[in-house]
């Protein structure tokens, strides 16, 4: 069996801590200096596995799309047998503050800016959207056939629930008014459960799920 070269145990750490140190020190304050620093190594070794920070940067995007393309509570919830609980917590997980959680926002809205900048970045963006897009296709199809929804369009559906996932983050930002996250992202998981068709009856089951 071949043995993993430093580089494999190395680099996911360095850009780790990269993640971090932007979180910390933002974008332009995130040096290779100070990633070394907050590692306790020399800024050579960085040098020495990624040579630019701009390499870095391209590779730290790849990792951005797996986090968020692995949202670990995904499998559990797929798992489910029982088709209409495996729907209601699958909505739930989609609209919650966990799954917005997933990628920190400094981080997040740093690379959406570089995206702009960077055709690496972008096309590990608009892989990563598209990849959920494919993820979202494939349960909405199962809950069609279910009889849970009625849409003939999946992908206009799933790209329309990744608009109002992606749109809750920047109206808790930017135009809230304090209004609490979990509020808003309530109002709209029942804008998609109109928009998905949801089958009447299951939603006056139980008044949470009541549009």
């Amino acid at each position: 069996m071949r043995k993993k070269s430093n580089a494999e145990f190395r680099k996911p750490e360095i850009l780790e801590h990269y993640y971090h140190t932007i979180i910390e020190e933002g974008f332009e304050g995130a040096s290779i200096g100070k990633i070394a620093k907050r590692m306790g190594i020399h800024p050579s070794l960085i040098i020495h596995y990624f040579k630019t920070k701009e390499n870095m940067t391209v590779e730290l995007g790849e990792v951005i799309a797996q986090k968020y393309q692995a949202v670990e509570q995904w499998g559990n919830i797929t798992a489910q047998r029982d088709i209409k609980k495996m729907f209601f917590r699958f909505m739930d997980l989609l609209f919650s503050i966990e799954m917005s959680a997933t990628i920190d926002d400094s981080v997040y809205f740093t690379f959406y800016y570089l995206s702009f900048r960077n055709q690496e970045i972008r096309n590990n963006f608009s892989g990563m959207f598209k990849h959920f897009r494919s993820f979202l296709i494939e349960n909405l199809k199962k809950f069609n056939e279910a009889g849970i929804i009625n849409i003939t369009d999946y992908k206009k559906a799933a790209d329309i629930l990744i608009v109002l996932v992606e749109g809750i983050d920047f109206h808790d930002k930017f135009v809230s008014d304090d209004e609490p996250f979990q509020k808003f992202a309530k109002y709209a998981r029942n804008m998609a459960f109109k928009l998905l068709d949801v089958d009447k009856k299951l939603l006056t089951k139980d008044k949470i799920f009541k549009i």
